[in-house]
């Protein structure tokens, strides 16, 4: 911490009110509030710039596994900066980018691996794939999507398209393609003209950690397979043990034709993202230069190699410190917490949601918690009124503990003088 911390703090907070623009933020509040500035972290602690610590009580939106600065990681992106940070993907490979897809083929089943940047570009990747691969098929009448109620696929207009959050959506539907929406299997349109099914597996994320029944991916996936609709997993929350193994469509044994990765695939440190499709789908994209059958998509920064080391790392820190076997007993550990909260509670694998109750979302009450939780050292971001415990898998028992015990002090402060 520096000397003159309060200065530099104070510089720090006027310069971020005067240029910033914070996703998912009304930047009138925020302007009207002393923000928490981040300087360092370890683990599964952040530190401000006051030295103050926190518990990373949602792994930085979902992103984080092995905690903050973990030796593996940070010396593998250490070593990639001595050979290289960057060269192009378009006409060229790289080491790290073919030894990354070997290693999402074997884990996933898929393989080919399409790389972008984030878990919107993922999707967005999927959806166009989809759609092109029918037009080289001889079917270009499957041109419909289909996506379910409360899905949320990212921000780019393809994945806000399939995504079905009216508060975040509704502003950019003139932009939009149409998509057929339904809530459960049940209501899957019965024609021969879907291209592909858009669905969170086993949990939808920005719903509210919504759980699905189970079974019912076996199911979607079975209509799938008798309709010919191609379908989309998004696992760029799920994926990489969140839900308790490395890919929540292991859990029903289904095998997606393709699957978008992102938030942990690098464990949390650089932006990198993965669209896993089948050979089929590949193929068809196959053909002399002149019947442009090439797949006209591209990032500057696709197959970067400081990403594709840092997401290598990450695998292998899987492997050393036997991360999925270990996790089982922190998953029962979160399940004892959640059970003793006097609210409705719901989890997936290590992903934890309380939900504080039928309050109109005016009132604030998620944000009003995660403000109380945040004065006692523990840092998380609510949805609407669900508030999210997703920490790294790295936290200890006593850590995740304090967690709870901030999360219970909170809930009583906030909602019982309301």
């Amino acid at each position: 911490m520096r000397n003159d911390s309060r200065d530099y703090k104070s510089l720090l907070q006027e310069a971020d009110h005067h240029y910033l623009w914070h996703p998912f933020t009304q930047m009138k509040q925020w302007m009207e509030e002393e923000p928490v500035i981040i300087e360092s972290g370890e683990g599964a602690v952040l530190r401000d710039v006051d030295g103050r610590e926190y518990l990373d009580a949602n792994s930085s939106i979902w992103t984080n596994l092995h905690g903050h600065r973990h030796p593996k990681i940070t010396q593998a992106i250490k070593d990639q900066l001595d050979r290289i940070a960057h060269s192009s993907f378009l006409g060229l490979s790289n080491v790290p980018a073919i030894e990354l897809a070997k290693k999402l083929s074997t884990l996933t089943g898929l393989p080919r691996v399409f790389y972008s940047d984030d878990g919107s570009t993922a999707m967005e990747v999927a959806l166009k794939m989809a759609l092109q691969y029918w037009q080289h098929r001889g079917q270009p009448p499957r041109t419909k999507f289909v996506a379910f109620t409360e899905a949320y696929h990212g921000d780019t207009l393809g994945a806000v398209s399939v995504g079905g959050i009216e508060l975040f959506h509704r502003v950019f539907r003139p932009l939009t393609f149409e998509v057929t929406r339904v809530a459960r299997v049940s209501e899957l349109p019965d024609d021969g003209d879907v291209a592909a099914v858009c669905v969170e597996p086993l949990i939808q994320g920005a719903a509210g950690m919504r759980l699905w029944p189970p079974g019912m991916l076996r199911e979607l996936r079975a209509w799938c397979d008798q309709s010919g609709a191609l379908l989309i997993a998004d696992e760029v929350m799920t994926g990489f043990g969140r839900t308790g193994t490395m890919f929540a469509c292991e859990q029903e044994g289904v095998v997606p034709d393709l699957m978008a990765l992102a938030k942990g695939l690098t464990g949390g440190y650089l932006p990198l993202a993965a669209t896993m499709a089948t050979e089929e789908i590949f193929n068809a994209f196959l053909g002399e230069y002149a019947e442009f059958k090439t797949f006209f998509h591209g990032h500057s920064y696709t197959g970067n190699q400081l990403g594709c080391a840092a997401a290598l790392a990450n695998l292998q820190v899987f492997e050393d410190e036997h991360t999925l076997e270990n996790l089982n007993s922190k998953i029962q550990n979160l399940k004892s917490h959640l059970v003793a909260i006097p609210s409705e509670t719901r989890q997936c694998g290590f992903i934890g949601a309380v939900e504080l109750g039928p309050y109109p979302i005016e009132e604030q009450m998620g944000i009003k918690v995660c403000r109380a939780m945040r004065k006692r050292g523990v840092l998380t971001r609510p949805i609407g009124n669900v508030i999210v415990i997703m920490p790294p898998y790295c936290i200890s028992a006593e850590q995740l503990g304090r967690i709870f015990d901030v999360l219970a002090e909170s809930i009583r402060q906030v909602v019982g003088c309301s």
